[in-house]
């Protein structure tokens, strides 16, 4: 599993058959403290994360296959979760 944030939706007229109808995101990995790590990634995204949200991912490529339902699918990641931000302590 992977903590990443939503850096943006990749929005294509050619892909691979087994991505039509999914929508595909570009996830940037995230350290322990929040900071980028790492490059950029594609992932499914069955959940609807939006832009800059926090995301776990699952790099399970057989269970990402058994979801778009194509053993030759090309892409190996996926949203597992949307994860919620904790609330901030209002000021007094």
């Amino acid at each position: 599993m992977i903590l990443a944030r939503v850096d943006g939706v990749v929005v294509s007229t050619v892909c691979h058959p087994s991505l039509a109808g999914f929508r595909s995101i570009i996830c940037q990995p995230l350290d322990e403290h929040g900071r980028d790590e790492g490059l950029p990634f594609l992932a499914i995204d069955p959940e609807g994360a939006g832009q800059h949200e926090r995301v776990l991912i699952s790099t399970d490529g057989s269970r990402t296959r058994d979801i778009v339902k194509d053993p030759k699918s090309p892409l190996r990641n996926y949203v597992v979760a949307i994860v919620d931000e904790p609330e901030k302590e209002k000021s007094k």
